[in-house]
């Protein structure tokens, strides 16, 4: 088992989400999606050495941090619960998200599922969303998860542990030719 060290994951974790949160600007009660492999984390393949400790970390850091901001955390299972998320029973109802059964287990869903799980109020898995924006830490692929058009965050944060990190907002579709105007109230 590899060795890990969870305070700088903490840190890392925190300076990159500050970051981001800072440069989006997503209004209050956004709903953000989390895609997390704590096997990439700590320098492993994705999907072959899930760490609960290292999932409890992450999210741990994301509530903290989201509801001081008055932001909302849905998190990503893997795909052998094909990417079904976990959020807290009241934003799936407030968005008609439709629930699906089943729970988190450590090669079903993943660590840091398992973590919100226990986290979680009144944690329920529904099928899609449509999130503002997200994170996705290891190459979890989220994109499904996360209104179009998708743009890159960048910030000074590019690895959580070994794990690539990806930053993702989005903002309204440009529709219209030639003749069309734009007025855009968001960061570009």
């Amino acid at each position: 088992m590899a060795t890990f060290d969870l305070t700088e994951i903490r840190q890392q974790l925190v300076q990159g989400v500050t970051e981001f949160l800072d440069q989006a600007n997503f209004p209050k009660d956004s709903l953000l999606v989390l895609g997390c492999s704590t096997s990439e984390i700590h320098g492993q393949q994705i999907g072959k050495d899930s760490s609960i400790a290292i999932g409890r970390a992450v999210i741990d850091v994301l509530m903290t941090v989201f509801k001081q901001r008055g932001l909302h955390l849905a998190v990503q299972g893997c795909e052998h619960i094909n990417r079904s998320l976990l959020l807290e029973r009241t934003e799936a109802e407030k968005r008609g998200f439709d629930q699906v059964t089943v729970v988190p287990a450590l090669h079903a869903g993943g660590a840091a599922q398992m973590a919100a799980y226990e986290r979680f109020a009144d944690p329920v898995e529904v099928e899609h969303i449509v999130a503002a924006g997200g994170l996705d830490i290891g190459d979890t692929s989220i994109g499904m998860h996360v209104k179009f058009v998708q743009i890159p965050v960048r910030t000074s944060i590019k690895e959580i542990g070994a794990a690539h990190v990806t930053y993702l907002r989005s903002r309204p579709k440009l529709v219209g030719g030639q003749r069309a105007q734009y007025v855009w109230h968001g960061i570009d």
